[in-house]
């Protein structure tokens, strides 16, 4: 019986130790088509390839006010910016329209009624795509901060020839909490997946606080058509039906970040992920595969290799040299990705949170599971 639990063991640390190998190369490559801190003097400011901004917003009056000067700091020419005023019950609408009399590149689109069975957020989006004068649509959410003034240009630099998305990484502000360093590791630990995957070229997802496409990508496929079912999955599930190896491209990078606002307690923030990771559900069977066995062999190395050296002694030394080694390259990677990516994470947290996220996962993981149906909050 030890013998058999320490080969079930072992195969569950083999698992992970794989996957952190994988990833660990996908970060060190280097890459066609991926761009690290674009300066003001490339090709792209030559180029200059027009782009429409989408921002959506619902009772977004003050996040507005920072964010679009920001944009309009931009160290770009030719773009635009698309604010879809949804529904609003504060001053969004009156903010709007006195910021668009004085900036031509703004354009307010607004939504008064929502029709029935249409989810907010994707109607909204789909009206911002259709108003949008050019080609290329970048989006971004209200309560999110562009990390500097290029990265319009970075996001633009892959827009070329056989190229119909490119995807960015969006971290959390840094804040001086237990809570905020948790929401920054979980949504590193996200990034490493979904653009570590994307650099080896199986991309599967993006976040719609930083992302690009083509209009006409949009339309042809008949936009969210195909999940106006589901809530939420505007951005990952798009990518995920339309993304292929050679019409994807990854865009990380200093330059290129958006940082957003993260969630102040542990019950907004646990609401939010249950929504993400319901939307998970609808991937292709071949992702929910891989990120499933990823998320599976990081709860088991926790709550199955861990127990059974401790308590089911004598255990062969490799077992515990596994462990030890799983930790170590997951501090490497945690340090490597987060540095490739523009955003250094402290890597020295990561065996602090790295049992609270098997913890944190087992339990929204069966919540998303067991969901029916899950709305958003406004």
């Amino acid at each position: 019986m030890f013998t058999v639990l320490t080969i079930i063991a072992w195969s569950f640390l083999g698992i992970q130790l794989i996957y952190l190998i994988v990833f660990l190369v996908a970060f060190y490559r280097k890459r066609d088509g991926v761009v690290k801190d674009t300066n003001s003097g490339g090709e792209a400011s030559e180029l200059a390839v027009p782009v429409s901004i989408i921002v959506c917003a619902h009772d977004e009056e003050e996040n507005l006010r920072e964010l679009i000067p920001l944009l309009f700091r931009q160290q770009y020419s030719n773009f635009e910016v698309i604010v879809v005023e949804d529904r609003c019950n504060d001053g969004t609408f009156d903010f709007l329209l006195s910021a668009t009399q004085s900036e031509a590149r703004l354009k307010m689109v607004r939504v008064r009624h929502l029709p029935e069975h249409l989810n907010g957020k994707k109607f909204a989006l789909t009206l911002g795509i259709k108003a949008a004068t050019y080609d290329w649509v970048l989006l971004t959410d209200a309560d999110c901060r562009p990390a500097s003034d290029q990265w319009i240009r970075s996001m633009t630099s892959h827009f070329r020839e056989g190229r119909e998305i490119v995807i960015g990484y969006s971290p959390y502000s840094k804040l001086p909490s237990y809570l905020n360093a948790f929401v920054r590791f979980e949504s590193l630990i996200t990034g490493i997946q979904y653009i570590g995957l994307a650099l080896l070229g199986g991309a599967y997802m993006g976040v719609g606080r930083n992302l690009a496409y083509r209009k006409n990508l949009f339309f042809s496929n008949k936009g969210f058509n195909k999940h106006l079912a589901v809530t939420g999955g505007d951005d990952d599930l798009f990518v995920n039906e339309h993304a292929t190896r050679s019409n994807t491209a990854v865009n990380i990078g200093s330059d290129s970040l958006v940082f957003s606002n993260p969630k102040k307690t542990w019950r907004e923030f646990l609401y939010q992920k249950l929504r993400h990771l319901a939307v998970g559900k609808h991937y292709k069977s071949s992702d929910k595969f891989v990120l499933g066995l990823f998320s599976a062999t990081w709860m088991l190395n926790w709550l199955f290799v861990l127990p059974l050296i401790f308590f089911v002694p004598p255990v062969p030394t490799f077992l515990w040299g596994g462990f030890l080694c799983r930790e170590v390259l997951l501090v490497w990677l945690v340090r490597r990705s987060s540095r490739v990516m523009g955003d250094s994470f402290e890597a020295w947290k990561t065996p602090f949170l790295d049992f609270n996220y098997a913890i944190y996962y087992l339990g929204t993981g069966l919540a998303a599971l067991a969901s029916k149906r899950v709305r958003w909050k406004k």
